[in-house]
């Protein structure tokens, strides 16, 4: 399972122009589940996002995690950060999850996250959404659980 976080200082998602979920500071995550994960790589990966510390203490350190600055997380599920690009000019989906697979462990991460912090909101599975924020930074990370 895949997370790509941006630390925002605000993020939303839209289906159609039509808003469907905004946060303020906090953590933008997008995520694309794979073949082989389940909940417990979920778990595993919401419990690492939750506890990542990417925002500044008072000594301008990243040193505290999402729960201690009080931030809000939009869970934005993004098949396509699955896609095999080591060769040709067209990426492959062979290394991302089915879309049943890939839904039943998008609703596990996003319930995990749910269970540790009070503001979680997330896109709608499948759908085309446009995805806007201030990266607030640049502040990116890539992570990957087995």
């Amino acid at each position: 399972m895949i997370g790509l976080i941006q630390r925002v200082s605000r993020a939303s998602v839209s289906i159609d122009t039509e808003p469907v979920a905004e946060i303020s500071q906090g953590l933008l995550v997008l995520l694309g589940v794979q073949p082989d994960d389940n909940a417990s790589i979920a778990q595993r990966l919401a419990e690492r996002i939750v506890g990542y510390r990417v925002f500044e203490d008072e000594a301008g350190k990243m040193n505290l995690n999402i729960e201690q600055v009080n931030g809000e997380l939009l869970i934005v599920s993004q098949f396509t950060l699955a896609a095999d690009t080591h060769k040709g000019a067209r990426p492959s989906f062979s290394s991302a999850a089915s879309p049943q697979l890939g839904e039943t462990c998008y609703r596990d991460f996003v319930s995990c996250c749910s269970q540790r912090l009070p503001v979680v909101k997330t896109g709608q599975f499948g759908a085309d959404m446009q995805v806007a924020l201030v990266n607030d930074g640049p502040v990116t990370f890539w992570l990957e659980q087995h």
